[in-house]
């Protein structure tokens, strides 16, 4: 994971038509802004419910939720663009193990937290749910 932060700018996905799902993910749709509070140690969760991707071998979708949890350092995750890269999953075929572990990393690279876990809930298929969680806390 990379060390640089991604500087806050415009939050120009909040202006952005929902209908525009990017089609593939990537951690540059994620937009972060500064965290008022940096002196403080609190928690952050995103929830995402309605997360879905395509099994990379059937190319049948797969069904989930997403839930990031993160202790913020100087910058936040701006909801709105996470929803958009989250959603571009949906063109994706991964694993369970692949999406938690790179929506981990992407986050991690966007804003540089002090911790964040990312654990993936996923739909039985074949009669087996799959729970996947991987968890970065920065160097102290």
């Amino acid at each position: 994971m990379t060390t640089k932060p991604t500087k806050p700018g415009k939050l120009t996905r909040l202006h952005e038509n929902d209908k525009n799902y990017p089609k593939v993910p990537s951690g540059d749709i994620l937009e972060v802004f500064e965290n008022k509070y940096p002196q403080r140690d609190y928690l952050i969760t995103f929830d995402c419910p309605e997360f879905t991707s395509v099994c990379p071998v059937t190319g049948q979708p797969d069904f989930g939720k997403i839930v990031i949890e993160y202790c913020p350092d100087t910058y936040c995750i701006e909801s709105k663009s996470l929803k958009l890269y989250l959603g571009a999953y949906r063109n994706e075929g991964s694993f369970a193990e692949q999406i938690v572990n790179r929506v981990l990393e992407d986050c991690v690279n966007a804003c540089q937290p002090r911790s964040m876990i990312v654990t993936g809930h996923f739909t039985a298929r074949g009669g087996i749910a799959i729970k996947v969680e991987a968890g970065y806390t920065a160097d102290a």
